[in-house]
């Protein structure tokens, strides 16, 4: 569970869409393309990282309570 990118970021998958996000409103020189990285960042927090999240302390208890505690949820 803690190799490879899971050992910087418990969401790598989110955060390269953060970045990706980012790289495609700086390839365009979009300042309201930069603005809306943030508020996708808050959305996915919300409504998908932090349901994933109980689900995976129901199932996987204190091991991923551990996890959590040592690996950030972005980076």
């Amino acid at each position: 569970m803690r190799s490879g990118v899971f050992r910087v970021s418990r969401n790598p998958m989110y955060l390269g869409l953060a970045l990706g996000l980012t790289g495609v409103a700086a390839w365009f020189a979009t300042v309201p393309g930069l603005l809306l990285v943030p508020l996708f960042c808050l959305y996915i927090t919300q409504f998908q990282i932090k349901p994933e999240e109980r689900i995976l302390l129901a199932s996987f208890g204190q091991q991923y309570a551990a996890y959590m505690a040592q690996v950030r949820r972005w980076v």
